[in-house]
């Protein structure tokens, strides 16, 4: 490994430091309770070096949720490039969906942290600099539906509209996971999921909701 290569390496293992530490701090504090000196010292480093890479706390946990949001994205664009039908394009994003929330939740969980709040801790800037990360992947869903009337797979319908209830209804029923030892304890969360999914898409083929299997 070369030099530049080796700084290169070097600089990204600090920046994963500093938002690791970040996004420990969050759930066991609150952002209202995390200063910079304290992710420097749950990232082990020095306060200066913090300020290197971010400017406040705020630019910290604004870089996490894009890293999240960013992930998700490239793996809804790789669906959305593949030559399926609509439908079985729109399920395969509602499933990737899913899986993001199962095997990336240190993401996941950071994201739903900011969505569920009512509080907005972000200047307009970063918050627009986060929204618009959002905004791409509701962009390649509604394309997705677009693309499914144009070759008569769906019904016609507001696609931007119909994008935004298709994962926000999704993100609903990954929120009540939560409930699945108690109000849910006896059905499968994962079941319900695939049942939401398929009404969701079976609702852009002329309102012909599928069945329970």
């Amino acid at each position: 490994m070369g030099t530049k290569e080796r700084r290169a390496s070097e600089k990204q293992a600090r920046l994963d430091q500093i938002l690791d530490g970040a996004r420990k701090m969050l759930f066991s504090h609150g952002i209202d309770n995390i200063s910079m000196s304290g992710i420097a010292k749950k990232a082990e480093l020095g306060v200066g070096t913090i300020y290197f890479y971010f400017q406040s706390k705020e630019e910290i946990f604004a870089a996490l949720q894009e890293e999240g949001l960013s992930l998700l994205y490239r793996t809804i664009q790789q669906i959305h490039c593949r030559p399926v039908p609509s439908d079985r394009k729109l399920t395969l994003i509602g499933q990737a969906f899913y899986t993001f929330c199962h095997d990336h939740k240190d993401y996941y969980d950071v994201i739903n942290y900011f969505l569920a709040s009512s509080k907005i801790f972000f200047t307009p800037d970063l918050k627009n600099q986060v929204d618009m990360s959002g905004g791409k992947i509701l962009d390649l869903i509604q394309k997705v539906i677009e693309q499914g009337m144009a070759d008569h797979t769906f019904a016609k319908t507001d696609a931007g509209k119909y994008a935004v209830y298709f994962f926000a209804a999704l993100h609903g029923v990954m929120h009540l996971k939560k409930l699945e030892n108690t109000a849910l304890a006896k059905q499968d969360h994962q079941q319900i999921y695939i049942f939401s999914l398929k009404q969701l898409v079976a609702g852009l083929k002329g309102g012909k909701l599928c069945s329970q299997t």
